[in-house]
């Protein structure tokens, strides 16, 4: 059993908790108490808006989630002058869509990194109230010393994706992988509209000839029957199975699945013996209208992640500088568990990760799906804490554990990390750029369903101000979207 021990800022799980007021571990409301041992809901809860009563429930568990997609469409609906529907809004995305500055473990887990401080003075929190940051980061990878890949596209050539920067977006991003993977890398594209057709078997990279003219051969059709593109494209996968590399399905889409079944669970099903956890799903959305429910369930379930692209900048980040060095696995079925100390912790409230909860007694059981993380990839999740107001400087806040399974021998491994109440006592302007930014970005997302409790206009300097002290563009890019946003209102 692998145990790290690491202080500071880690890994990027978000997780923000809750700013209501709370009566404290008797549940206060006198809401029905939740089955023992489950994660609460975000919108439930003895403590109103989500917050968990230590006393009823110390211990918040959920599954690793890395998807980006939830951001991406955001983004593109605010540029284009509409706002995304709240259930379209998943606050751990926003965060996750960000870099950290977490440090790598030197092995092949997780380093776990915790911290946090007081809440912004606008935002309106009692003074016992703290932001605290859960990070996890696994160690990088160089694209020239991977694995290599068998990767199968399924490609997604239906009516709806001859819009401009679809299919279009789509053929340019394929175009450019092919040139950059290695010749010993292998390719299938599968397509698939009304039916689904193998354009291309397996074929290894090193002939890029036959490869660009499959991808130039794929034209927009009819109807969009996603389940029969996944049972394909699966299918390819498992006849072009090559032990020792990196396996993938990567599928290309809108996700406005209207013929066979369009049930992400149940397509799931007719794919699993192919897939079991040997071929992970990655899933890329585009689109102006985008089925983002559909293709995020099936990342999830799919032991994946899913992004969305809507321009070629962005395409080719994904397709050239993220993917080739993320293909491989580093950890499968990761979950986290934060346990929060009654003597210190009042209540909380984790921002996000509603469909990643996992049952408290789970959390040690193997066969229990949780996230797919592959190199270089940091999760973060952010809570927000209520303190008793009786516990000193050094008493502890919270434990904080990250279970995972080798991808290779499937053997468990756990990391681990403690805070203390002084350790969340830094003022909000004092505390790490990377920290305000999480909250800009977490707390965005809130306001963009409607939860938040602070407002665009306050967000926005915060925003500004991480940008320029981290000096990143996608920060500054972040603040010039809530600027948007806050037009929209």
């Amino acid at each position: 059993m692998v145990t790290l021990r690491r202080f500071t800022m880690v890994l990027g799980v978000a997780a923000v908790l809750g700013v209501s007021a709370c009566g404290g571990g008797d549940g206060g409301s006198g809401a029905e108490a939740p089955q023992q041992g489950r994660q609460r809901p975000p919108s439930a809860g003895p403590c109103g808006d989500g917050e968990t009563a230590v006393g009823d429930d110390p211990q918040s568990t959920f599954a690793i989630d890395v998807d980006t997609a939830s951001y991406g469409y955001a983004r593109r609906l605010i540029t284009d002058g509409r706002k995304p529907e709240a259930g379209a809004v998943r606050p751990e995305e926003f965060v996750n869509a960000f870099d950290q500055d977490y440090p790598e473990p030197r092995g092949d887990g997780f380093a776990v990194h915790v911290d946090g401080a007081r809440m912004p003075e606008f935002h309106e929190a009692g003074s016992d109230t703290r932001l605290m940051r859960v990070g996890l980061r696994t160690r990088g990878e160089d694209s020239e010393t991977r694995e290599d890949a068998a990767l199968t596209f399924v490609v997604d050539v239906s009516g709806s994706m001859g819009e401009p920067g679809r299919l279009d977006l789509v053929k340019d991003s394929l175009h450019t992988l092919i040139d950059e993977l290695r010749p010993t890398d292998s390719v299938a594209v599968v397509a698939f509209s009304g039916e689904a057709e193998v354009v291309t078997e397996m074929t290894p990279a090193s002939d890029a000839r036959a490869l660009h003219r499959a991808v130039d051969a794929l034209r927009t059709r009819s109807s969009t029957n996603l389940e029969a593109g996944l049972v394909l494209g699966y299918r390819v996968a498992r006849e072009g199975f090559r032990p020792g590399r990196t396996n993938r399905v990567i599928v290309l889409s809108d996700g406005l699945a209207n013929t066979g079944d369009t049930d992400a669970d149940a397509i799931l099903r007719r794919v699993s013996e192919e897939a079991g956890k040997q071929i992970a799903l990655l899933g890329v959305g585009v689109g102006s209208e985008y089925g983002d429910a559909l293709m995020e369930r099936l990342a999830d379930r799919g032991d994946g992640f899913v992004v969305y692209v809507s321009e070629r900048a962005q395409a080719r980040q994904v397709f050239v500088d993220r993917l080739p060095a993320t293909l491989a696995v580093r950890a499968l079925d990761a979950k986290v568990q934060v346990t929060f100390e009654p003597e210190a912790v009042r209540s909380y409230r984790l921002i996000g990760y509603e469909n990643r909860a996992v049952a408290d007694e789970d959390f040690r059981d193997d066969a229990v799906d949780g996230g797919e993380v592959g190199p270089g990839h940091s999760v973060t999740a952010l809570y927000e804490v209520r303190l008793t107001g009786e516990a000193d400087g050094g008493a502890r806040v919270a434990q904080v554990r990250a279970r995972w399974l080798d991808p290779g021998s499937r053997e468990a491994s756990e990391a681990y990390e403690s805070l203390t109440v002084a350790d969340l006592g830094a003022r909000f302007d004092a505390a790490g750029p990377r920290l305000r930014m999480c909250y800009a970005a977490g707390y965005f997302a809130e306001v963009l369903r409607g939860t938040g409790t602070v407002s665009f206009d306050a967000l926005l300097p915060v925003a500004r101000r991480a940008g320029e002290d981290t000096g990143d563009r996608a920060v500054d890019e972040l603040a010039t979207l809530i600027g948007r946003a806050a037009e929209l209102d």
